[in-house]
């Protein structure tokens, strides 16, 4: 296990030609770069991603790994109707809990700065973002993968970690990834949930203290799923009809609660689970005005309950 990192105020990267210049720096010192991508208002979930890069990255080599964090609110993943306005932000907060995991720099440009005027290009997955948030967000995904691809751009070669709650963004940036050739290893860290099993989100500071002890419905209809699962249960809609009556009975709406091929999202039409071996079974809704997502991967993901 890598050794507890110091605690030293990171470099603050406001433009990308900074940003690239500092990765490029740092590779030529024989580091290698690992990199966390994330919209701010960071928690624990978030500096896990970060432990994890560097303790990937110590693992392969005596050079000190160069780990960087990105902070910025995507404009262009958000709907008319969505909440970019309000979305949380505590840069200076976010800085303090960075240094205390041993961030050596953090990218926080202006939109300005990654959408200059005149900007037309935008990358597109497409199968993979046709259901589940797809359905329900229009326009996410391409903004979801066209920011990530310029910061991948400017960071070059890494080792990048998403967390799995955003499951099928992954699924999304694995593909791109692929299919670009990018230079970029991605990997997926488990979901990091509070100690009561509300998965950790950004958003979740907009939950009221009612809406939050109901957003445990969803961890409650993870867990039904999953058990029913464990004793056998390989039915789609048998497992889905276990996690929707746990969620529709706190939802104010649904958008999905749905068991998909965790590796295509697609239905289980012609490969049965019993022959995967393995369902995703994902969530989202609405309890109050906060849009909520989780899942788990039924055959290969843990319980989904408690923090230990």
């Amino acid at each position: 296990m890598a050794s507890p990192p110091t605690r030293v105020s990171p470099v603050i990267a406001k433009t990308p030609a900074d940003f690239r210049a500092a990765c490029d720096a740092a590779r030529r010192t024989g580091a290698n770069v690992g990199f966390v991508p994330t919209m701010g208002a960071l928690h624990a979930g978030h500096l896990a991603l970060v432990t994890h890069a560097r303790e990937q990255l110590s693992a392969l080599t005596t050079a000190p790994p160069f780990i960087v964090v990105s902070i910025f609110v995507n404009p262009t993943q958000f709907g008319p109707n969505e909440d970019f306005v309000a979305y949380p932000r505590d840069f200076l907060s976010d800085v303090e809990k960075l240094s205390g995991v041993g961030v050596d720099l953090v990218f926080a440009p202006e939109a300005s700065a990654m959408y200059p005027e005149g900007e037309q290009t935008r990358v597109r997955v497409q199968r993979l973002t046709e259901p589940l948030c797809g359905a329900f967000r229009p326009g996410h995904f391409e903004g979801v993968t066209t920011v990530v691809a310029k910061l991948f751009a400017l960071s070059g070669p890494c080792l990048s970690v998403f967390g799995k709650k955003d499951y099928q963004q992954l699924a999304v940036l694995k593909k791109m990834v692929r299919d670009l050739f990018l230079p970029i290893e991605l990997v997926g860290h488990p979901i990091v949930r509070e100690t009561d099993g509300l998965a950790m989100s950004s958003r979740n500071a907009y939950l009221s203290s009612t809406e939050r002890e109901r957003a445990l419905g969803l961890s409650r209809g993870l867990r039904a799923a999953w058990n029913a699962f464990e004793a056998g249960e390989r039915d789609a809609a048998a497992l889905r009809a276990h996690a929707h009556r746990e969620v529709h009975a706190v939802a104010d709406r649904i958008d999905y609660v749905e068991v998909l091929d965790p590796d295509e999202l697609s239905s289980f039409a012609s490969v049965p689970i019993a022959q995967k071996g393995r369902a995703l079974l994902a969530i989202a809704c609405h309890v109050g005005k906060t849009r909520l997502i989780d899942n788990v991967v039924l055959g290969e993901d843990p319980l989904p309950g408690r923090a230990s």
